[in-house]
């Protein structure tokens, strides 16, 4: 089922969430919608699942204006952070429950057969008579999965599907999500903060930044590609130096680096801590060691320039200069954002 929002609009009293968001995603597509806190993107899936009714603009199911239909109607499965499962049910009636409800009547004996072959797919089985309370917070997770899955849905859409649950059972779950989507192939829209749990999952992701679309790519697209220096700070660990733009080139510290594209004037110089290469002398950026941080496979530099601005950049473990060493930095992939107002 593929799904298009159509410049929707969302405003809660005087704060509006969202403005004018535009976005098609494609059928059997995987779409993360990333971004920091108050970014607009549950609102979004809210607005996708019929809990929340945009101002302006139309959302589309197909060919088909969703805009006004009703939740139970719009054939979406939601799994949300924390679980919603009813504590005095055991596993297979929570599962159960979406079919027992629906319109589409089933009788018991496939409502049986169909929760059995949800719980082999999410890798339950035999955990049919046991209550949410008995299990831990990875099943129950993947019992909300199931749950959502029973009715069929067009549509699945996944609220910060693993934000209750911790690191390890957090990775074990997106690799399994994963697998799951590509079994079954349902076009999913899922919410995240977490920059890693997009980028792994995900075939497309969107993200947001107070209540507009920043950027949309493929994770090497908006990973190696950054369109703005929002991304770049946003996805993982950014270094910054302020330059100044003439002609096509940044110069930092009397060091120039190209900057084709970006209008002439203040600018900031963005690169990641893995993309440092220290020298004790040579071509580069003059700096000055301040700490040197052991991690069990490498070391964090800290350092600071001529001019006073901190660089943390990231070493093999066997770096053997320490703190008060002096060299210079060579600075790869770097990228350039004007600081001046659009």
């Amino acid at each position: 089922m593929k799904i298009r929002l159509d410049t929707i609009v969302k405003t809660f009293d005087t704060f509006r969430a969202v403005h004018g968001v535009s976005l098609e995603i494609e059928s059997g597509e995987l779409v993360a919608l990333l971004g920091p806190s108050g970014s607009g993107k549950t609102t979004i899936l809210r607005m996708v699942a019929g809990l929340e009714y945009p101002d302006e603009g139309a959302i589309f199911f197909g060919e088909e204006n969703a805009t006004d239909i009703e939740v139970r109607n719009r054939g979406v499965g939601f799994v949300f952070q924390h679980y919603a499962l009813f504590p005095h049910m055991t596993i297979g009636e929570n599962i159960a429950f979406g079919m027992k409800v629906s319109k589409t009547r089933r009788s018991t004996a496939e409502i049986t057969e169909r929760v059995a072959d949800l719980l082999r797919l999410v890798q339950l089985d035999g955990l049919k008579d046991r209550f949410p309370a008995q299990i831990s917070g990875g099943q129950r997770q993947r019992v909300a999965l199931a749950r959502a899955l029973a009715v069929d849905p067009k549509v699945l859409l996944l609220d910060e599907p693993f934000g209750a649950l911790d690191a390890n059972v957090r990775r074990d779950l997106r690799r399994w999500l994963r697998k799951i989507h590509e079994e079954l192939g349902i076009t999913t829209l899922f919410v995240t903060h977490d920059q890693a749990e997009a980028l792994d999952l995900a075939d497309r992701v969107v993200i947001l930044d107070k209540g507009r679309i920043v950027q949309t790519g493929t994770p090497e697209e908006v990973c190696r590609a950054p369109e703005n220096a929002f991304v770049m700070n946003f996805l993982g660990d950014a270094n910054r130096l302020r330059a100044t733009v003439t002609a096509g080139r940044a110069s930092v510290n009397e060091i120039l680096f190209d900057a084709a594209g970006v209008p002439d004037g203040p600018a900031e110089l963005f690169f990641r801590p893995a993309d440092v290469i220290w020298r004790e002398d040579g071509a580069g950026i003059p700096a000055v060691i301040l700490r040197v941080i052991d991690r069990p496979d490498s070391k964090r530099i800290l350092a600071v320039t001529a001019d006073g601005q901190h660089v943390e950049f990231d070493t093999a473990p066997e770096f053997p200069f320490r703190t008060t060493a002096r060299g210079t930095l060579e600075i790869l992939r770097p990228r350039v954002f004007s600081t001046t107002p659009a």
